[in-house]
């Protein structure tokens, strides 16, 4: 029972039927506690913690990973959030 949670999290938000204000947000937690968070609006990862600070300045050195992120908007979100909410919208 004693020990340590880590855990990453990745998370679509949005209120707008055309997509237009979705966001992504990779977050990396440990112990319950969000240490570092890619925003796709910010376009970089920010640091909650300490060590958050730290990993961000880390992760935010690599190009090509930040691009990934930021396209996951649409290769990721928008993508299953069509499939999702026509899926919804069918049954109504």
């Amino acid at each position: 029972a004693d020990g340590y949670y880590e855990y990453m999290t990745n998370e679509c938000v949005y209120s707008t039927s055309d997509y237009s204000d979705m966001v992504f947000l990779q977050s990396y937690s440990f112990n319950k506690v969000v240490d570092v968070q890619f925003n796709s609006t910010v376009g970089k990862f920010v640091g909650y913690t300490e060590e958050g600070v730290k990993h961000a300045e880390n992760f935010n050195k690599d190009q090509a990973l930040l691009q990934q992120l930021k396209a996951a908007v649409d290769t990721f979100c928008r993508h299953n959030a069509q499939i999702l909410d026509s899926c919804v919208r069918d049954k109504a």
